[in-house]
């Protein structure tokens, strides 16, 4: 317990492991109501289902008392699936030698036994319980000459034996039954597991402020442009300065500024072609990565941007709030390296800002549109 709070992976456990305990505890019931039973047609006595009975219930109050204390919390086998089937089939073997005449039964427990256990053990666990339970039996079946037995002598007995199957098949398909819902459960907790890790990929990609990509991953699409142009396409990039930005801030507030950058953004992608990529280059400044696209093309793309930018009713922000964009264009060479387009397109964008702000300028032409 830290800081007054109780930790949640130890309160899960134990809430997980509790069912199969209560579970095992039933199924030990049954099996004292079936051996009381053959007590009562003389087949067996009645000592030899409490003694059963109080074993098995004593074993799994004891895993019980473990696992709501958190003892066992700190172990990989923390549901002791492991030591509880070693005991199980080592009562069994012990019940098979005492009780021969009904021994049937208890040889179908142990596949009970480990089958359920196998849900929840590693191979190798449950191997070593195989090969535990195949001893047992190997000298049960070997070295002794105990005649194991299942009585069908009468109608009685005939339904009990009847009902020894049937409640051992019903256990059987309880453990299948648990194995697909354990399988169900983890395909559920993988698709979850994807769609958070979706997620944080997607978080990792966009700035949060803007929706736009981050600098770190629009600089990524930059390089993989520059790489797909060396194949003979065409491309451009944008680098788009909000004009006076600064002001804005300075005038209205920064929570004002930041509506602003989200609305700027918003209408970006709202206007750009699938295949183009917008990202948060720095501050107020933000970088297009246009594919496919020749510098004319590209003009008059980032050109309809500014009209729409300016277009925008920014007084639904603010009272005299106006915002206008520059911008400056180069188109990417087989050759370029990342920082010598960022360079040409920096001073296109510092020409476009020097001669009066909202506009656009390729680099190296120095033309404006509109």
């Amino acid at each position: 317990m830290i800081g007054g709070k109780v930790p949640v992976q130890p309160a899960r456990r134990v809430a997980q492991r509790r069912p199969a305990y209560i579970a095992q505890a039933v199924s030990y019931v049954i099996d004292g109501v079936i051996l009381f039973a053959y007590a009562g047609i003389g087949v067996t006595t009645v000592t030899t289902g409490l003694v059963y009975l109080t074993l098995r219930l004593a074993v799994i109050g004891i895993a019980f008392f473990l696992s709501e204390a958190r003892v066992t919390d700190r172990l990989r086998d923390h549901y002791l699936f492991v030591p509880l089937s070693l005991v199980s089939i080592t009562i069994q073997i012990g019940a098979i030698y005492l009780v021969p005449q009904i021994g049937f039964y208890f040889i179908a427990i142990i596949f009970v036994a480990l089958g359920f256990g196998a849900l929840r053990m590693s191979a190798l666990q449950t191997g070593i319980v195989w090969a535990y339970a195949t001893l047992g039996l190997a000298v049960l079946f070997l070295m002794t000459d105990r005649p194991i037995g299942i009585p069908m002598a009468d109608a009685t007995e005939r339904a009990l034996a009847l009902a020894c199957f049937v409640s051992t098949l019903a256990r059987c398909a309880g453990a299948g039954l648990y194995g697909s819902s354990m399988r169900e459960l983890l395909y559920r907790r993988s698709n979850d597991l994807a769609a958070a890790n979706a997620r944080i990929e997607e978080l990792a990609q966009l700035d949060e402020l803007t929706g736009a990509y981050n600098r770190r991953y629009i600089m990524k699409c930059l390089g993989d442009e520059i790489a797909r142009i060396q194949s003979g396409a065409h491309g451009c990039i944008a680098l788009i300065d909000l004009d006076h930005f600064k002001r804005i801030n300075d005038r209205f507030g920064h929570p004002v500024g930041d509506d602003v950058l989200r609305r700027f953004a918003s209408a970006i992608l709202a206007n750009i072609r699938m295949v183009d990529k917008l990202g948060r280059y720095g501050g107020e400044e933000f970088l297009l990565v246009l594919p496919d696209t020749n510098v004319d093309q590209a003009m008059q793309i980032v050109e309809r941007l500014r009209g729409v930018i300016a277009a925008i009713d920014w007084l639904s922000i603010s009272p005299d709030l106006a915002l206008t964009l520059s911008a400056g264009l180069s188109e990417i060479a087989s050759n370029d390296t990342p920082e010598d387009l960022l360079a040409r397109a920096d001073l296109a964008l510092y020409r476009a800002k020097d001669a009066g702000r909202n506009r656009v300028l390729a680099a190296a032409q120095w033309r404006r549109f509109g």
